[in-house]
């Protein structure tokens, strides 16, 4: 019980943490828009519809990102498209941040790690496409995954990091149809076996 208590009070405080250090509500959406999942990529008008902020708020963020070298931008017709810059000594550690901020290691401590043949997880859904939301949709692929015992698992850890959880177990054979068929920027490779 006191174990738990700790490990939810950690979860606030690593929520607190993340918006006490930035403050700007904007750069941090922007963070989770192309940070967690590498491969998001927009322009100013979608950021603006999917924020409900205004452009000169957003343009200023971008900006100061591009100029940082942690976002790349490149021309489609007449919209400049941004992605995060992979390559910046400082990816891997935002990217590691933002995994925290959200919660995804104590899933991966408490759930993959204790529920047999688990293969890889996914990340889908909002958070993948970089959208901050109460509801974390994952997908488990994997040969014997005991559901009932992933039940609890999944109980337990949304305690922990104050989000609910969505999930599917698919086969090898599923997730590989499921790939096939789903923009590879709406799908996020959040933890793989050995």
């Amino acid at each position: 019980m006191l174990l738990n208590i700790i490990d939810q009070n950690a979860s606030k405080k690593r929520i607190i943490v993340l918006d006490t250090l930035i403050t700007s509500k904007t750069r941090i959406k922007l963070m989770l828009k192309f940070f967690l999942n590498s491969k998001s990529e927009s322009y100013l008008r979608s950021l603006e519809e999917e924020f409900g902020e205004s452009s000169n708020a957003i343009r200023v963020e971008l900006n100061k990102f591009e100029k940082a070298g942690l976002l790349d931008s490149r021309s489609q017709g007449n919209k400049k498209l941004f992605r995060a810059n992979t390559k910046h000594p400082l990816f891997p550690e935002i990217h590691n941040i933002l995994l925290k901020h959200i919660g995804f290691d104590k899933i991966i401590e408490k759930v993959v790690n204790n529920l047999g043949d688990v293969q890889r997880v996914f990340l889908v859904g909002k958070l993948a496409r970089g959208i901050d939301a109460q509801i974390i949709d994952l997908i488990f692929v994997g040969s014997e995954i005991n559901k009932s015992f992933l039940v609890e698992l999944v109980e337990k850890a949304e305690k922990i990091i104050n989000k609910n959880i969505r999930y599917l177990v698919f086969s090898t054979e599923e997730i590989t149809a499921y790939l096939e068929q789903n923009p590879t920027n709406e799908i996020f490779l959040l933890w793989k076996q050995g």
